[in-house]
């Protein structure tokens, strides 16, 4: 099973765009807000062989998206949501102990546009980044690709957008 996660694109989709048609085809893709409008073209890019799931942003003002998901991927479950209500710019602590009082596997999380993976007591705690306007030192444009092998195993790659 291969995910594509994303976050933060701003209705700047070029980028978004490219990898969908360059690393795909993809089971599932994840945007983690600030889609600003796009949901459709997105899921028209996916294709109908892709699950396509998006949380709002603080920037989605006129969507009708859902807060935040809990979803099932594999063995895992997992929580997707901007990050904004749980003040991510300021750390993941509350991230964590959400996840752990919900007993999920794994949080997915966009906003900062800086991407991040770290392991918290067992919690996976990950951003993809942004594909529009990266923060990050290089400011590369960035998205993560969540591999779950036959075994049942996630592994997770970080990739950067070329020219």
């Amino acid at each position: 099973m291969k995910a594509l996660i994303v976050s933060d694109t701003h209705r700047r989709d070029e980028n978004l765009y490219k990898v969908i048609t360059e690393e795909g085809p993809f089971d599932m893709l994840i945007h983690l807000g600030d889609v600003e409008g796009s949901e459709e073209k997105i899921v028209g890019w996916a294709g109908e062989n892709c699950q396509v799931h998006m949380v709002l942003g603080n920037n989605d003002f006129f969507s009708d998206l859902d807060r935040e998901k809990e979803i099932t991927i594999g063995k895992y479950r997992v929580m997707l949501t901007h990050g904004h209500y749980y003040n991510v710019s300021l750390g993941v602590e509350r991230l964590e102990l959400e996840a752990r009082e919900r007993n999920l596997d794994i949080v997915m999380y966009g906003h900062t546009h800086r991407p991040f993976y770290e392991v918290h007591n067992g919690v996976i705690i990950l951003n993809p980044g942004s594909l529009s306007y990266p923060r990050q030192e290089g400011r590369k444009a960035s998205y993560m690709i969540m591999d779950v092998e036959e075994k049942g195993e996630a592994h997770f790659t970080l990739n950067f957008c070329t020219g």
